[in-house]
């Protein structure tokens, strides 16, 4: 039997967030939510899509996300389904989502340390680039030693500025009204 995998989506600041739970965990997220959308992550997973939600499994994360957005929660506590990344990932990954707590930021210099995986620097930049649970595993979390870097969600740099104000590493910026 193919172990399949349920979709659902939250309204947010930035747009849909859609997510997709396995029966281990949570194992993507992503900024919009279409029924292509849904295929499209289903088959990179190597699952088949659930019809709706029967067994409820996306309602603990659509809350956490929720809240999170919110302002409400600090740490996610959903279970997250790790099988789905290589070793690497999961080290880095991993060290990431257990070790950098709300608020706080790391370089990617400092995640290669901490992961103790052997990983520089530089692939450390390309693991957050293909980080399947953003925001859950807080890749926003992750600068660069002169500024925020890169971020491949949703429309990039200015949502990683928008959650890292909205956990308050980043002071909220002024609109000038001229």
């Amino acid at each position: 039997m193919v172990e399949n995998v349920a979709f659902g989506a939250v309204e947010t600041p930035l747009g849909k967030i859609a997510v997709a739970v396995t029966d281990a965990g949570l194992a993507t997220v992503v900024w919009g939510d279409t029924p292509g959308r849904r295929e499209s992550v289903a088959r990179r997973l190597g699952l088949a899509v659930a019809e709706g939600d029967p067994d409820g499994r996306t309602e603990g994360v659509l809350a956490e996300l929720s809240a999170y957005f919110a302002g409400d929660l600090r740490a996610f506590s959903v279970p997250v389904d790790w099988r789905l990344l290589s070793p690497v990932q999961r080290g880095v990954l991993g060290t990431l989502h257990g070790r950098v707590p709300y608020g706080k930021a790391v370089t990617y210099g400092e995640l290669a340390a901490m992961s103790g995986t052997g990983v520089p620097a530089r692939a450390i930049g390309s693991i957050m680039g293909a980080n399947p649970i953003p925001i859950v595993v807080p890749c926003h979390r992750v600068v660069a030693g002169d500024g925020l870097g890169g971020f491949s969600g949703g429309t990039g740099v200015e949502d990683k500025r928008w959650l890292l104000t909205l956990e308050g590493y980043l002071q909220p910026m002024l609109d000038w009204d001229i």
